[in-house]
């Protein structure tokens, strides 16, 4: 019995150091630093969400011909910028498809009032972009420096609203 008391007395000496050592939490410091995870989209929100990444495809289309256009027009060869014009109204016509197969599952009212206007304006940039989109279409081969600099702005547009739309929605931007 004596053994027994003894060794209780020894394993509470040797495991009240080892958490007296631990530092103590300062009164300004705050427990919770670790921010809750945004709760999961409902099937709607989903459904938004695959259609923005459906149209985000066909805006990476539209980058990619404006950056052929871009490369092009500083090697002052004729024949390049006339292909890369081309290919640009090409890429804007399969960017269109995609746009307007994603907008259409972008409703807006899968998402509560205060995120409800990012996703109104996130789709409204979207329809800006298929009306120049269908512009480029016809007009790139012709004026390739006149659609390109619509387009950029218009892209410029919606990066922004997309940028504010994850904010929104609780997602971190991608630089």
């Amino acid at each position: 019995m004596r053994s027994i008391v003894v060794l209780g007395l020894i394993s509470s000496v040797l495991t009240v150091p080892a958490l007296a050592q631990q530092p103590e939490p300062n009164p300004g410091e705050s427990t919770t630093a670790m921010v809750s995870p945004p709760p999961p989209p409902n099937p709607l929100q989903d459904k938004y969400l695959h259609g923005l990444r459906t149209a985000s495809r066909g805006v990476a289309q539209i980058k990619d011909g404006i950056n052929r256009v871009v490369r092009t027009r500083s090697s002052h060869d004729t024949l390049q910028v006339r292909q890369a014009a081309k290919r640009l109204g090409g890429l804007c016509s399969a960017a269109r498809g995609f746009i307007t197969s994603g907008r259409g599952q972008m409703e807006p009212t899968a998402y509560e009032p205060p995120t409800r206007q990012p996703a109104k304006d996130l789709v409204s940039q979207l329809d800006s972009l298929a009306v120049s989109v269908k512009t480029c279409q016809v007009s790139a081969g012709k004026t390739p420096t006149a659609v390109t600099t619509e387009l950029l702005g218009r892209l410029r547009n919606y990066e922004a609203a997309v940028a504010t739309f994850r904010t929104a929605i609780g997602l971190p931007n991608r630089p």
